[in-house]
């Protein structure tokens, strides 16, 4: 492998377990396109809820299997059918020629796909060096799931979003019009290596009640954000807040689509304490695809390898996000805990 290509290669990370999709997120039987780590998968779902992942070329010439569609086969089963000369790829990589009526030797590599629970995950075909979290199994336990939002490629590489993920002081900018938050009060943060956890506060300047009459989600924003950040480096972040109403865990998931493209999306799981939970929830939906969106504006805007020359306060998780990616897949000193 070239120099070039290799360091490439490296600054996703190879190695590290991606959340690819929940289960719910795939319809049955629509194939959908899927990049990690420089490579387009079709992915899909047969009625029997299985799940199936084949790189995204037509091994004949070349068309994008995820424009195809879904043919149910004999054993109940379904393949991916090329668009451009209907040939039907099983899950094996196999496909029927026509006019032979025999099956070929598998002419794609499925992709690897690990499946815990309702979570569908892969390691794109590398080694794997970091196990895959089992949080969001504790979580579907005694959550339920409300929905997805935000699901979309970011004109950025991956160290640079998650430095933005983990920048406790940029609401006040980017966010600024949605959250208008005051000051940030940062409580504690504990480093565990790969994992971490951020506690802080953030006071909120009110909105009036007829900016909150038009926009109606906006009664679901605190005076004071409590948050606390659980980290899961470098493929997720799960936001745990609660309101009178019940609890939620936002959990940010990112993929590495290219070096320069990264996909995002959230996963809103819900507890309610009381039945008007279930009413509002689907709003935090909306508030969250908002916050998606101005984090990928604001991702296309910067200039990712200039120096930092200012340091502000708070930014121990950009720190914890920087040690951890120059050393992967090891864990280095300092400890970061404060």
């Amino acid at each position: 492998m070239r120099t070039d290509t290799l360091a490439s290669t490296q600054s996703m990370l190879p190695g590290t377990p991606w959340l690819l999709a929940h289960r719910s997120m795939l319809p049955v039987n629509q194939p959908r396109k899927i990049a990690l780590c420089g490579v387009d998968y079709v992915m899909w779902k047969d009625a029997q809820g299985a799940v199936h992942g084949l790189p995204n070329a037509c091994p004949h010439m070349g068309a994008m299997l995820s424009e195809g569609w879904c043919e149910v086969q004999s054993n109940g089963e379904s393949a991916v059918v090329c668009p451009f000369h209907a040939l039907p790829f099983e899950a094996t990589g196999c496909t029927v020629l026509p006019g032979s009526g025999k099956r070929t030797l598998p002419l794609l590599k499925p992709l690897d796909l690990i499946l815990q629970g309702d979570f569908i995950w892969s390691y794109g075909g590398h080694e794997p060096k970091l196990p895959i979290p089992t949080v969001l199994n504790d979580i579907a336990k005694e959550y339920y799931l409300v929905g997805h939002t935000g699901d979309r490629t970011v004109e950025s590489d991956l160290l640079s979003t998650l430095l933005n993920m983990h920048d406790y002081n940029h609401q006040n900018g980017t966010h600024r019009d949605l959250f208008r938050i005051t000051e940030v009060e940062f409580h504690q943060f504990i480093d565990q290596g790969h994992q971490s956890h951020a506690f802080y506060d953030l006071p909120t300047a009110p909105y009036t009640l007829t900016e909150k009459l038009r926009r109606p989600d906006l009664f679901l924003l605190p005076a004071t954000i409590k948050t606390h950040m659980e980290n899961h480096f470098p493929c997720m972040v799960i936001f745990h807040t609660e309101i009178a109403w019940g609890k939620v865990a936002q959990c940010h998931i990112f993929v590495p689509e290219a070096e320069q493209r990264t996909r995002t999306y959230i996963l809103f799981f819900g507890q309610a304490k009381h039945p008007a939970f279930k009413l509002v929830a689907p709003n935090y939906l909306k508030f969250a695809q908002v916050v998606v969106d101005q984090d990928a504006d604001i991702l296309s805007k910067i200039y990712p390898k200039t120096p930092q020359k200012i340091k502000l306060n708070n930014e121990v998780g950009m720190d914890w996000v920087r040690r951890n990616f120059e050393n992967f897949p090891n864990v280095v000193e300092p400890n970061l805990s404060k």
